[in-house]
């Protein structure tokens, strides 16, 4: 497991490796346990979903999880991924901001 996360839910991040390299999307979901996360858009999976009472059934397309150490958070300058760092503000805050173009991230 990481010692520190720095990425977030309602973030924007692009996948740095595997079959969705280069695509982009939000994180909806962390799965701290595992060391993974929930890209909307992202590792599609087919399912086959029986009908039933609530739902038609077919052919069901979700997210799955994808570890932490593929995606990178994307600068909110120019979209494209860059590594984050932790920075202390003068009024006493801590916040992360890209290494990349020095835009801070948090709010």
């Amino acid at each position: 497991m990481l010692q520190s996360w720095k990425v977030k839910k309602g973030d924007r991040v692009v996948v740095i490796t595997g079959k969705d390299k280069g695509k982009s999307g939000e994180i909806t979901q962390v799965l701290r346990t595992d060391g993974r996360v929930v890209v909307s858009g992202i590792n599609l999976q087919t399912k086959h979903q029986k009908p039933s009472m609530g739902n038609a059934g077919g052919l069901v397309r979700k997210e799955a999880p994808i570890h932490v150490s593929n995606v990178m958070l994307s600068d909110p300058k120019d979209d494209k991924p860059t590594r984050v760092g932790m920075k202390n503000l003068e009024d006493g805050r801590k916040v992360r901001y890209a290494k990349r173009s020095g835009e801070i991230i948090d709010k």
